[in-house]
């Protein structure tokens, strides 16, 4: 388990990187993405292991959960085009322009149910847009997170892009408090999205945090 010190370590390594990560064109960035497809494609059945091995849940269910995260990974490598800014004419000779720039460093906080899936809905989207992105995975479900992190340093991600630290409630509170973190995605249970949701929008930052959902095994 984590604790607060090795998160600012993280951080730091995380702002560092993502400046010159940040300042490369999207179309760029997202060649990591084409990459990290095809190498999560050559691995299914490993992946489906080690997710039945930590999760208990079948290897056709992993298997299933897989594919999905394929397909969150493929969205992403659109990112060229999803996120193409707009320029308004609003008066004789007045253009208004939109342009997106990357927040810097974000973070996700993942549930035990889907270990592979729900972290690969948030890190494309993010490293895709130019931001780093650090994962806390649930202490329950440590391996899949290790080995997002080992194919995205195969895709070539820089070094400091991505990061996971391991960890529970005291580390999650220290990424809702960390003054060097923008953003954080979570997925979780309807009592910790609200405390998340709480906590870290009372230090400004942005949060989506998905909570509620059941995922029952018998």
């Amino acid at each position: 388990l984590c604790e607060a010190a090795e998160l600012d370590v993280a951080v730091a390594k995380a702002a560092e990187a993502q400046k010159s990560w940040g300042a490369k064109p999207v179309n760029e960035r997202v060649q990591v993405l084409y990459r990290l497809k095809a190498l999560i494609e050559t691995q299914v059945e490993q992946l489906a292991k080690i997710c039945s091995h930590e999760n208990g849940k079948t290897t056709a269910e992993a298997k299933a959960s897989i594919a999905r995260a394929v397909e969150c990974v493929e969205f992403a490598s659109s990112l060229p085009q999803l996120i193409a800014g707009r320029v308004l004419e609003v008066s004789r000779g007045v253009e208004c322009k939109m342009v997106r720039y990357p927040l810097g460093v974000v973070a996700g906080i993942t549930p035990f149910n889907f270990p592979f899936m729900v972290p690969l809905w948030m890190i494309p989207m993010a490293i895709g847009c130019g931001n780093a992105f650090i994962l806390k995975p649930s202490d329950q479900t440590p391996l899949s997170a290790i080995e997002i992190a080992r194919f995205l340093e195969e895709a070539g991600l820089p070094e400091g892009v991505f990061s996971v630290i391991h960890g529970d409630r005291e580390i999650v509170e220290a990424i809702c408090d960390h003054a060097g973190i923008q953003a954080i995605g979570f997925v979780g249970s309807t009592k910790v999205a609200k405390l998340v949701y709480e906590r870290s929008t009372a230090h400004g930052k942005r949060v989506r945090a998905l909570g509620g959902a059941k995922n029952h095994l018998i």
